[in-house]
């Protein structure tokens, strides 16, 4: 059982978290880490109302809090010194708990739909050069001593930048998928999207699928490890880290930063925002907008260097 327990909660707030919990987990497949997170901050929450109601909690009176109950909350986080981002997490978490409570049939409270999450400052994505992913595309393929795992990471990183694909989305598809001109990929929450393969990318796949020293079926995943099993992220980012330090790159040189590079030069060649929206599986146009300023900063920093009276 959770540390919820623990709290002076009534019992039957105490059975109810548990079974939040557990539909977080087992129906939504949420991540653990993020079940754990949920949990922590609603914990927060009710260590805050024992002591801003001055009673034990139950059900009833979570029906009656206020948004200037949940405001208080929200106050006495930032007055801890909490990050911006971190309220905004426990906003997501508490909304998650009230409306599932809603859903199921168990309690209403329309206040916490007015509770406004802290306002984020939304950090610019951090592409690489064009020259600096055809670097590395260029030298992954003998990076590693086994031939066949090198040109698994060349294809690999080759999807990456020419699809703009996320490393999970990639290292989810199966050799059949990657047979074809165009791939059915899976993205964040189970969103589809449809994607074109260049000529480039499926010449890698076959390259790397040429040398594998493991006869893959058709539905198993295309990129594994070196004893057969499904490549693990971490293998794939630790192969990049290695190749960036022999280019002398960035640490924000990442398997995303290759996405990110994806997105920021299809913009510069005049690609339009609703088609990379779509390319990129963005459920908001707006995340997709932020690659504009990337794209800006980009051309500022081209003319400030080299326009002759610039310095």
């Amino acid at each position: 059982m959770s540390e919820v327990s623990t709290l002076p909660l009534a019992a039957d707030l105490i059975d109810t978290v548990e079974r939040w919990r557990s539909w977080l987990a087992d129906e939504k497949r949420v991540a653990a880490k993020t079940v754990e997170s949920y949990t922590f901050d609603l914990h927060n929450l009710f260590r805050f109302l024992n002591a801003h109601r001055g009673r034990q909690l139950n059900l009833s009176l979570l029906a009656t809090l206020t948004l200037t109950d949940f405001r208080a909350w929200l106050a006495s986080r930032a007055a801890d010194n909490i990050s911006a981002s971190s309220r905004a997490r426990a906003v997501a978490g508490v909304r998650n708990f009230f409306h599932w409570l809603d859903r199921s049939g168990q309690m209403h409270n329309a206040a916490i739909d007015m509770l406004k999450s802290p306002k984020l400052a939304r950090r610019l994505p951090r592409p690489v050069t064009e020259s600096q992913a055809q670097e590395i595309v260029a030298i992954a393929a003998g990076a590693i001593g086994d031939t066949w795992v090198g040109l698994r990471d060349e294809a690999l990183f080759t999807l990456l930048y020419g699809a703009g694909l996320r490393i999970g989305e990639a290292l989810g598809l199966t050799r059949e998928a990657l047979t074809r001109d165009r791939v059915t990929v899976t993205g964040k929450g189970n969103k589809q999207r449809n994607v074109p393969l260049l000529p480039i990318v499926k010449a890698a796949v076959e390259k790397y699928l040429a040398s594998c020293p493991y006869a893959l079926k058709p539905d198993m995943p295309v990129f594994i490890g070196a004893r057969g099993e499904p490549l693990n992220p971490a293998v794939a980012q630790r192969s990049l880290r290695l190749l960036r330090r022999q280019l002398g790159l960035p640490d924000s040189v990442t398997p995303h930063a290759l996405r990110h590079s994806f997105a920021t030069h299809l913009l510069a060649s005049g690609a339009d925002l609703r088609s990379l929206q779509e390319l990129l599986g963005h459920s908001s146009l707006s995340t997709t907008q932020l690659y504009t300023q990337v794209d800006a900063q980009q051309l500022s920093s081209t003319y400030r260097a080299a326009h002759p009276r610039a310095k």
